[in-house]
């Protein structure tokens, strides 16, 4: 997987993933202006983008309002060569079998590009549509059963279990998957049954982007939650970029992404955010800011604007280069090794992020491991040719 190197020597690089907005994309939150549809051929424009800039993999996002994760990573796996697709599995949405067989076939058709995002989901009615009526913390018991089962499969073992949520004869995986024993499993829950669940059962543990003392306390639960199991984690962070080459510019991009959302539009999101979800995660979001415009630089260069009516991941690291790639270390100094990073529109601000913030990280990407020296309208004279002197 291609990282982000980050300098001083004797840190380990990040791992730097983007994001595919399968449910749209834009340049204003809350506006029809300058919007752009949940499109393959956009999809596609993004992926293949990222993948030549140096990112190692991308998250695409699951629920009602997305197109589905599975199909789009399959189609955009046939036109990208080292990107790594991070695809949500959902229990209780699908069988722990049929999953298993799902992840088999995808991690073979992209050459063992796959990543699993488990997602037990935090909203009661987008579930109830589903097919879902478990109370919260019956969803993650329910979870750990599935995991356990799929984990199983994939690793070749022939499954007979008669638990409480599921009941497997004689189940067996023919097609095994590229990766050994199985993809990794990423996974964030913020409650202590999410922790619990990461603990026993996954690989990398993400979190939502809250100032860093938070991440750290978190990171630190729930790598002692997996010490007692005699487990380790990996951790990882969700984040908008807002990245311009002043502090300036990247703070009137901030108010610019929000300019046209209403109070009443942000009235309506915080409502829905507490009447409609259980998701601690998302509690943990909305108190950063309790809905108001006054207090949404909640740490320094992280802002909750996006927070106010988007869902789930709600924060931004908004600056110049150099202060981004600061705080992104303080990040790192307290367990993250992964950023899933994104932006408004998402194509444009791929671009920006490589080449504004990949090299205040020490890093260049595909433009650095490609070599050679632009030379076109952009630059203002062509490379010197080099001097031939006479042999003495």
């Amino acid at each position: 997987m291609t990282s982000v190197a980050i300098t001083p020597a004797g840190r380990q690089p990040l791992d730097f993933f983007w994001f595919i907005p399968t449910h749209g994309d834009g340049s204003y939150l809350g506006s029809e202006r300058r919007q752009r549809p949940a499109d393959f051929a956009y999809f596609r424009q993004i992926a293949t983008a990222v993948d030549q800039l140096g990112y190692g993999g991308v998250l695409l996002p699951t629920g009602q309002s997305c197109e589905d994760a599975w199909i789009t990573a399959s189609g955009l796996a046939t036109v990208t060569e080292r990107l790594k697709f991070l695809v949500a599995l959902r229990p209780g949405v699908v069988s722990p079998s049929f999953a298993a067989r799902q992840t088999a076939a995808l991690d073979r058709l992209s050459n063992g590009r796959l990543l699993l995002n488990v997602v037990v989901g935090g909203n009661p009615t987008e579930l109830a549509g589903d097919g879902v009526f478990l109370p919260h913390d019956e969803r993650y018991a329910q979870a750990g059963e599935f995991l356990r089962i799929w984990r199983a499969l994939l690793s070749g073992e022939t499954v007979d279990v008669d638990g409480r949520y599921y009941k497997v004869k004689g189940g067996r995986l023919d097609f095994p998957p590229v990766q050994k024993p199985y993809p990794p499993l990423y996974f964030g829950g913020s409650s202590d049954a999410g922790q619990d669940l990461a603990a026993e059962q996954v690989d990398l543990y993400l979190t939502w982007g809250e100032p860093v003392s938070a991440v750290g306390e978190k990171i630190a639960a729930a790598r002692k939650r997996a010490a007692a199991r005699g487990r380790t984690l990996r951790f990882g962070i969700r984040l908008h970029f807002i990245v311009r080459e002043t502090a300036r510019e990247a703070w009137t991009a901030a108010e610019q992404l929000i300019s046209r959302v209403t109070d009443a539009q942000i009235a309506n999101a915080q409502r829905r955010f507490r009447e409609e979800m259980d998701s601690v995660g998302q509690q943990r979001m909305a108190a950063l800011h309790d809905g108001r415009r006054d207090r949404l630089e909640i740490a320094p260069n992280l802002w909750a604007g996006i927070g106010l009516v988007r869902g789930g991941a709600g924060t931004a690291l908004v600056g110049d280069p150099e202060t981004v790639a600061a705080r992104l270390r303080e990040y790192q100094a307290v367990g993250v090794d992964t950023v899933i990073g994104s932006g408004y529109p998402h194509l444009e601000e791929a671009y920006r992020v490589a080449e504004l913030l990949f090299p205040a990280l020490g890093y260049e990407g595909r433009r650095h491991a490609l070599g050679g020296v632009a030379t076109n309208e952009f630059v203002a004279a062509p490379p010197a040719a080099p001097r031939l002197h006479a042999a003495s």
